[in-house]
């Protein structure tokens, strides 16, 4: 696979928000704003490309047995360089919307899963435009969200007053029902455009395998213990 694809993926077919349906804590709290998604998304994409770029470099070297927690640690690493910068140079605002969702970075399945499944199996490029990929993907997806709840809850995009006359404001894009609707209608959209290809295309279609719970494996799991 080309380094575009590599990247590309993360953008669309393999969307980790709107295909793989990944990190839905962050994505539903933090996006009540464009702002606020941009500034989860990029934060989350540092944390993606660079514990991607260690764990690939490391990979040889980590014991098969350790490697979670070796991940975990690398991933832990670049979280606490973020949240450091961004309490030095982000807006207060911003500091106070994202919250502890910046230290929960750590446990994003998005971000752990990629180190898993692919750094830990690729080289140092090929995990890079990964990383790079899977982060721009999810900053789109954050901020597409987060302009659609801002929008529809107040007239504004990134605090600016689209519409002057919008005085109250639709109070339901704001908290969680409005976040799980919009993306409800964000994934609907994204079958409908899959299964309209497939039809365009003479095949059937299948919606995402992460979207059947036939496919979860927490039932197993939970069982096993």
């Amino acid at each position: 696979m080309s380094l575009w694809n590599e990247y590309a993926k993360g953008i669309w077919r393999e969307n980790p928000v709107l295909v793989l349906v990944l990190g839905m804590c962050p994505t539903l709290a933090v996006s009540t704003s464009i702002k606020n998604g941009l500034g989860m998304g990029l934060a989350t994409t540092f944390v993606l490309v660079g514990s991607n770029l260690v764990v690939s470099s490391i990979r040889k070297l980590v014991p098969r047995k350790v490697r979670i927690p070796c991940y975990i640690v690398v991933i832990a690493t670049f979280v606490t360089i973020v949240d450091m910068l961004m309490h030095a140079y982000a807006p207060p605002e911003l500091n106070e919307a994202l919250g502890i969702f910046i230290p929960l970075i750590v446990v994003n399945c998005i971000v752990l899963g990629r180190a898993e499944a692919f750094a830990s199996k690729k080289g140092l490029l090929d995990s890079f435009m990964d990383g790079l990929g899977m982060g721009t993907g999810f900053t789109l997806a954050l901020m597409a969200l987060g302009g659609v709840r801002e929008f529809l809850g107040s007239g504004s995009l990134f605090e600016i007053k689209l519409i002057p006359g919008w005085n109250t404001e639709f109070l339901l894009m704001k908290f969680a029902p409005g976040a799980f609707i919009v993306l409800g209608l964000f994934l609907a959209g994204m079958n409908w455009i899959g299964s309209r290809r497939a039809r365009r295309e003479g095949r059937l279609y299948f919606p995402p395998r992460e979207l059947n719970c036939a496919n979860c494996r927490i039932c197993r799991i939970v069982g096993e213990d």
